[in-house]
């Protein structure tokens, strides 16, 4: 598995992340499985968040079984993430908000620390002294070790740099072959013909690595929201057949997952498939390193044009 130095952050962590939303839905065995075979395959990345189910029902299942795996705690990275408190139709920032999301993840979870905390979509109304201060807290008592943010813009992520004390190493973005808007606008910039040339995020991905924050690419073989699976789906023939070409050509599948990684920026992309099979076969995207031409021909059939 290709790993990744984040600056400021983990070091040798697994460029493919198993992301845990859809845990809830496993028995405890196959719980077990998912994780152990993830860690075969060199993940050491493990990504929660404490609105994934009903009373981080993802968070429990992983903790209840994570230890059946015979893993050692300190060989992974648990990331989790809070702020979206749906039982209660709002989004939370909150110092007191954010100090008991973390007391029950590691509840869940079954561990001392977080290795890293992503503040998770912007509270409109989120005061950055109290996020410093929660920041402080849990830096100090060392419940997290690293932290980061998920579906924040570059304004936002300025304004909390001005008080966080911590680096902010991580901003966990869509992004995909369907869901393109982090690279879009900078292709189609200044032109009137297309509404891709609008800006949508503010250069985003470029704030990004001009401040070493690593983006983590949810849904990265969706279209939509969550509309489903792009690979496969009749409805994009084109993006299907030059993902097949390229699949038969470095003898893998085509997952799609070998595009993001191509991509200089060091995207880590989250693969969401609790089947253990489905992820040895994105997992098999490290072995294709696609050539310049590889990736425009991909970018290309995803619907796009060049200017």
């Amino acid at each position: 598995m290709k790993t990744y130095n984040i600056t400021g952050g983990p070091q040798e962590a697994s460029a493919i992340i198993l992301g845990c939303m859809r845990m809830p839905a496993l028995s405890a065995c196959e719980a077990v499985r998912i994780i152990s075979t993830a860690r075969e395959l060199g993940i050491n990345y493990f990504d929660h968040a404490t609105c994934y189910s009903a009373d981080g029902e993802a968070e429990t299942r992983f903790g209840e079984t994570f230890a059946k795996t015979g893993i050692r705690r300190e060989d992974i990275y648990l990331q989790s993430k809070c702020g979206l408190c749906f039982e209660r139709q709002e989004f939370d920032w909150t110092k007191e908000n954010i100090l008991s999301s973390v007391d029950d993840s590691l509840r869940r979870l079954k561990t001392d620390y977080l290795d890293v905390l992503l503040l998770h979509r912007p509270d409109l109304l989120f005061e950055p002294e109290q996020v410093a201060e929660a920041f402080d807290i849990l830096k100090k008592s060392g419940k997290v070790r690293w932290f980061g943010v998920s579906n924040v813009s570059t304004m936002q992520i300025e304004l909390l740099r001005k008080y966080v004390h911590q680096p902010l190493i991580f901003n966990q973005l869509q992004f995909s072959l369907e869901q393109l808007q982090l690279i879009d606008q900078a292709l189609y910039v200044n032109n009137l013909t297309t509404e891709r040339s609008v800006s949508r995020d503010n250069g985003t991905l470029d704030y990004c690595r001009l401040h070493d924050i690593r983006v983590q690419a949810w849904s990265p073989l969706q279209h939509g929201m969550f509309k489903g699976c792009f690979v496969d789906d009749p409805a994009f023939p084109e993006l299907n057949k030059a993902l097949q070409e390229v699949a038969d050509r470095y003898g893998i599948s085509k997952t799609a997952i070998a595009w993001i990684l191509r991509h200089p920026a060091g995207i880590q992309p989250i693969a969401g498939t609790m089947n253990p099979e489905h992820l040895r076969d994105i997992c098999d995207a490290v072995k294709a390193e696609l050539t310049h031409h590889e990736w425009y021909q991909l970018y290309l059939a995803s619907g796009k044009f060049l200017p």
